[in-house]
């Protein structure tokens, strides 16, 4: 198929090579078990005002960091010698930290879209290819160098955007996958409504319908042999979703654990879509890894999930925008109702999961969110009780852990993977900083300055 990449892409590239001295190449073949892709070559010295790591409780000051062939090889205290080395970044000025990961990222829609779903039947394969690009090079370009894709209507053309990504023919961070959403029909993940007649539901976007346990472990399986890095179910019904009240359960405990032992039995893990205490409770006690949303839980379900180790990834900014922008542009009603009623509900669930001690991951459902306000969540999470270390570790260390991609990245430490973002000013005070980032490096390669 012909793909038609950004026009921006190339100029950009060449403007980065040429102002740092840098070639943008890739070398290597892709690593199919995590998807990150080859290094760069050369080195690259980087000074940094002040660094914070992703796993020290406290940044470290005035540090020069070496990138030698994709992988950081050194840190140490800068002395004020100068820079043995052509290529080197004067970042003195910035805070430099690990490449952010965001763990709930819908690369294939647009908040505009909320107002006519009909727009997902209409566009062609080549079109939603072409809007997954667009996304992604937004996506790295705000500073988030990994994305955990919780499914997709067009998980073809995901799993398409991925590979183009990783040949380093377009802009975009590593993304690891859920392929279809594994839903019931009709249900949060099924693409039926008002707007799209039945003849126009494409067969792409059906294949993880199911309606029992044998089914959905006929959908999981085929979505991880056609390349799903794990797995996600629609436990209850989507907030934005036409028919059903936000968080009814759709899936029974029955259904999700068919898919956990399909996950299992590959080295996967599972996520689920959850609003409802009981669809909370089914999701976990099936043996599902992380919760989604998980907007109305009551205690005794939070209080499970610690038990059961399951982590939370909650959106609990984007519901701010939905409500501003949202009623400008015309977003049907009973979505603004919904919005409103899980939005505080969602805020109250995750403190009480943060001082339980709930994995909290970090996610803002983009699609959702516009894909360049994705640094926009940390000023929320602060305000509603999070340590701001503890904010920073959730779109680093701790989600690289989870996502099983913690010997690669998640940290600026020896032997990672060059992936560096760059914010003026000091994160730990002013978690706005983190909505501007100034400087982006995916695997040793340069993909945004401050001069850009």
């Amino acid at each position: 198929m012909l793909v038609t990449i950004p026009s921006s892409i190339r100029p950009k590239l060449c403007q980065i090579a040429l102002g740092i001295l840098l070639p943008f190449t890739v070398a290597g073949a892709a690593e199919v078990k995590d998807h990150l892709p080859g290094d760069s070559s050369g080195v690259t010295v980087i000074k940094c005002g002040a660094v914070i790591d992703g796993l020290a409780p406290a940044p470290l000051t005035q540090r020069l960091i070496t990138i030698s062939n994709g992988r950081i090889r050194s840190i140490e205290p800068d002395d004020g010698r100068p820079i043995p080395t052509p290529n080197s970044l004067d970042l003195s000025e910035f805070t430099c930290l690990p490449g952010l990961i965001n763990t709930h990222v819908h690369l294939d829609g647009n908040p505009e879209d909320s107002v006519d779903y009909g727009v997902y039947a209409r566009r062609t394969p080549e079109e939603t290819l072409q809007l997954i690009l667009d996304n992604a090079q937004t996506t790295l370009l705000t500073g988030f160098t990994t994305v955990r894709h919780v499914g997709a209507w067009f998980p073809d053309r995901v799993y398409q955007a991925r590979e183009i990504i990783e040949r380093g023919d377009a802009l975009g961070p590593r993304i690891q996958t859920a392929g279809p959403y594994l839903t019931v029909p009709g249900g949060g993940g099924d693409l039926t409504f008002p707007e799209i007649p039945p003849d126009r539901i494409p067969v792409e976007s059906q294949q993880g319908i199911a309606r029992t346990p044998v089914e959905f472990a006929e959908r999981a399986e085929a979505a991880i042999i056609a390349g799903a890095d794990f797995l996600k179910v629609i436990a209850s019904g989507a907030v934005f979703s036409m028919g059903t009240s936000p968080g009814a359960p759709e899936m029974t405990q029955a259904d999700i654990a068919s898919v956990v032992a399909v996950a299992k039995r590959y080295g996967k893990k599972v996520t689920a879509h959850v609003h409802s205490d009981q669809s909370g409770q089914d999701a976990i006690l099936a043996g599902v890894d992380s919760l989604e949303h998980a907007s109305l839980l009551k205690d005794a379900t939070i209080d499970l999930a610690v038990e059961h180790n399951v982590a939370f990834s909650m959106d609990i900014y984007n519901g701010t925008y939905t409500d501003t922008i949202g009623r400008q542009q015309g977003y049907p009603e009973i979505f603004l109702r919904r919005n409103t009623y899980t939005t505080e509900a969602q805020r109250i669930v995750f403190e009480k999961a943060y001082k339980k001690g709930v994995t909290l991951l970090y996610g803002t459902d983009a699609a959702v969110l516009p894909h360049d306000m994705g640094g926009w969540q940390f000023a929320i999470m602060v305000e509603r009780g999070m340590a701001p270390m503890d904010a920073i570790k959730s779109a680093t260390s701790v989600a690289a852990k989870h996502l099983s991609i913690d010997s690669n990245v998640g940290a600026i430490t020896l032997g990672k993977r060059g992936d560096l973002v760059a914010v003026k000013g000091d994160p730990l005070t002013d978690m706005t900083a983190l909505r501007r980032v100034a400087f982006v490096m995916k695997g040793g390669k340069v993909i945004k300055t401050p001069i850009d």
